[in-house]
């Protein structure tokens, strides 16, 4: 199964400044404006390797990194280890913590079974990502993986190896606080590696990532860098968490409808009274105590906003509805929220089919529920869906089956960070 080892850490030395001015959020989070102030803060942070820019980006990205390497503000540590990894944050009023470790672990294809992905993903991202590591022959950032441990084996030892102070340690601009434990242990990587060897590797986050991995490896291979199974190529860097993990939160991701001014939204409401239970003309002030309640009790709901102060509640009615659009679907599959909302209405009702949603033609995603509000009220776009999150179990039964979720079903939250670590995997010429 799984194949789990440790690696000889990429990270940034006292030189560069303090660690919380160098890491960042995830890429594809943050906006230009962000960029530009993460640097104003300090040009060393991790951003310029992560996101760059110019017009030549990439090259622009491998140029900065050697010279990091050379001027000492970038170090790779002299042994290999693995990297406990804590966030400490607030999410809807509670305090939570969530722990895992960060490692290297060999690329596999999804036939294996060995890494499973529960999401479809979207190509420009996975061409950029791979152009990048092309360039750089560095993983700037983590994959997020969940693995199933019913004893707990695994966080329990993690949890006794990081008891006493951090390596590093900050809090970022949104509250959360980040803690690493550098583990150099040869005995406790070699007690970790033999854990994994019967489990498999579920993604949380970062699929375009790991399918950014395979066709590196695949490439490596072609051009005959990579000729056995030792080259560090055949690896990808990925933070493991304990599927049961309590501090595990997932946010639901929102829908955006634009580009279809045409649509008349009565009409729409009828064509699925079919399937739904909808109750127009709600107050917006109560809408996500509505959805918690629902959620709560099972059922399958989300809610239509178009720009006033009320909402349309739609709350699904008919349970076989999707198997009978999708009968090669899993029940799994066709009892997820998103699925009830890509089948019935957005396939069905109007008309955006999987291509459409691929490319982003009428649809965009937002994790914000202010924003998920404020764009339709500005105009931006058209109307929205407000959703409830998917369930971990769920996210773990659909990758278990074989099958994906729609893109962007889920956001677990917080993101991991980037530049703690990262992996050097290769040196460019």
């Amino acid at each position: 199964m799984a194949t789990v080892k440790g690696f000889r850490g990429l990270r940034f030395t006292e030189k560069a400044g303090e660690i919380g001015k160098l890491c960042c959020p995830p890429y594809d989070i943050i906006s230009e404006e962000q960029r530009q102030n993460y640097l104003k803060e300090n040009p060393c942070n991790v951003i310029r390797l992560e996101l760059p820019r110019g017009e030549e980006p990439y090259a622009q990205a491998a140029q900065t990194l050697n010279s990091w390497l050379e001027e000492g503000i970038l170090a790779q540590d002299s042994r290999e280890g693995i990297y406990i990894y804590e966030e400490e944050f607030t999410a809807r009023g509670q305090r939570h913590k969530i722990k895992g470790f960060i490692c290297l672990v060999k690329v596999e294809d999804f036939s294996k079974g060995v890494v499973l992905p529960h999401e479809e993903t979207l190509s420009k991202a996975k061409t950029d990502r791979f152009n990048l590591q092309k360039a750089t022959g560095c993983q700037f950032s983590q994959i997020y993986s969940l693995y199933i441990d019913p004893e707990h084996t695994t966080l329990s030892l993690i949890d006794s190896l990081s008891e006493g102070e951090p390596d590093a340690s900050f809090t970022d601009g949104d509250g959360v606080t980040h803690r690493l434990w550098c583990v150099y242990d040869p005995a406790v990587l070699e007690a970790i590696g033999g854990q994994f060897a019967a489990r498999k590797l579920y993604i949380a986050d970062g699929h375009h990532r790991y399918e950014t991995a395979i066709n590196i490896r695949n490439y490596l291979r072609e051009q005959g860098v990579i000729t056995d199974d030792s080259h560090p190529g055949n690896y990808v860097m990925m933070m493991l968490c304990d599927m049961e993990h309590p501090g595990l939160v997932v946010f639901p991701t929102h829908r955006l409808i634009k580009d279809m001014p045409q649509v008349d939204l009565k009409e729409l409401e009828e064509k699925c009274r079919a399937y739904f239970d909808i109750t127009p003309g709600l107050p917006l002030a109560g809408m996500e105590e509505k959805l918690d309640e629902l959620y709560a009790q099972g059922k399958k709901a989300f809610a239509l906003y178009a720009g006033a102060e009320d909402y349309t509640l739609f709350v699904l009615t008919d349970p076989d509805a999707v198997k009978r659009f999708e009968p090669q679907m899993s029940d799994d599959y066709c009892n997820l929220d998103v699925s009830v909302l890509h089948t019935l209405v957005l396939e069905q009702a109007l008309g955006i089919d999987k291509e459409n949603m691929m490319n982003q033609v009428n649809l965009n995603y937002t994790r914000s529920l202010e924003e998920a509000i404020d764009k339709v009220k500005d105009g931006t776009y058209n109307f929205s869906f407000i959703m409830n999150p998917t369930k971990v179990e769920e996210i773990g039964r659909i990758a278990a089956n074989g099958e994906k979720m729609p893109q962007k079903s889920t956001y677990f939250y917080p993101k991991l960070t980037t530049g703690l670590v990262m992996n050097k995997f290769m040196d460019v010429k």
